[in-house]
């Protein structure tokens, strides 16, 4: 499994943001992790992973900064960081984790756990939960830099999200946790109503039972519903996907039931009251495979619906 890297120039700077920089390195769309590489600038020489470009991948169809070699070599690691995020990994680095923030409750008092299996199903569930102070947990299964995620930057904006927690293998949160465990009982001490948990942009799949991102939120809701919290599933929904498994209600939905163990609720949309919803979510970033709300109201619909069960827990 070698890396496909690349030397480059840097020939242009394009926007800069919390945690993610879009730039081109030899006139090549590539993103950066400044918090990783440090600052670049136009003119730097750099080291890219271009692989996720060569394969032509659908959401990784960019070239990624793997070193700064003109100004990102030596760089001092966080303060007080002693563990590495990525171990034994070439891109190993040590962050400050949330569990060494103080002492966390052993439970979660009820704390409503939205599970969403895609991403782009996380502003919907966000536009039920308007109002709420709500902390968004990312874990593995999709992209690991929660910095990648312009739908986590504008809900922040929105202030419909207030903080972004990363699990590892995920990092680049506003808090970083090892485990689930740890991430929903941070949220908790912290007074949070509730959580909403995802994988990162870009889910991870082979079309098989088991081969797929979304089984990260099977092991999450048993994590929850150990704790005391209350896990709730949004349904991936769609009629408009070309893919007869995803038609319908997807099989990654099915899939993700068979291994719950604990008591979960599952937000079936035709079961949950979700009038205005189009109003509710005007604005929002909402995009699923290329589909907006007008192509593909039902995908969007159904993770409102899961937003709303989670509200309801709250009354």
């Amino acid at each position: 499994m070698p890396l496909g890297l690349r030397r480059g120039t840097v020939t242009a700077i394009g926007e800069r943001l919390d945690g993610l920089l879009r730039l081109e390195v030899d006139g090549i769309a590539c993103v950066a992790y400044p918090r990783l590489t440090g600052e670049v600038e136009v003119g730097d020489e750099v080291l890219v992973n271009e692989q996720g470009r060569l394969l032509e991948l659908g959401s990784g169809g960019f070239d990624i900064l793997y070193a700064n070699l003109t100004r990102g070599l030596g760089l001092e690691p966080e303060e007080g960081a002693h563990v590495m995020a990525l171990p034994y990994t070439p891109g190993q680095v040590a962050l400050r984790w949330g569990e060494e923030s103080g002492e966390l409750p052993e439970e979660l008092d009820g704390m409503p756990i939205v599970l969403c299996t895609l991403h782009s199903q996380v502003a919907p569930v966000c536009a039920a939960l308007a109002g709420l102070q709500v902390a968004y947990v990312q874990v593995s299964g999709g992209a690991l830099p929660v910095s990648l995620s312009d739908a986590v930057r504008a809900l922040k904006q929105r202030e419909l999200l207030h903080t972004a927690i990363a699990v590892a293998p995920c990092f680049d949160g506003d808090v970083d946790c090892i485990t689930t465990a740890a991430a929903f009982a941070w949220a908790e001490r912290t007074g949070y109503d509730a959580v909403i948990c995802a994988v990162g942009p870009g889910i991870v799949g082979t079309g098989t039972r088991f081969g797929h991102g979304a089984l990260s939120l099977a092991d999450a809701a048993n994590v929850g519903a150990a704790l005391g919290g209350r896990p709730v599933l949004t349904v991936r929904s769609s009629e408009a996907d070309p893919r007869e498994r995803h038609r319908g209600v997807s099989h990654h939905t099915q899939s993700v039931l068979d291994l719950c163990l604990g008591e979960i609720v599952v937000a079936w949309p035709d079961e949950i009251a979700t009038e205005g919803w189009e109003d509710a979510c005007a604005g929002l970033p909402l995009r699923h495979m290329g589909r907006g709300p007008e192509e593909d109201p039902a995908f969007f619909r159904a993770a409102f619906a899961a937003g709303v069960v989670a509200r309801g827990m709250l009354a």
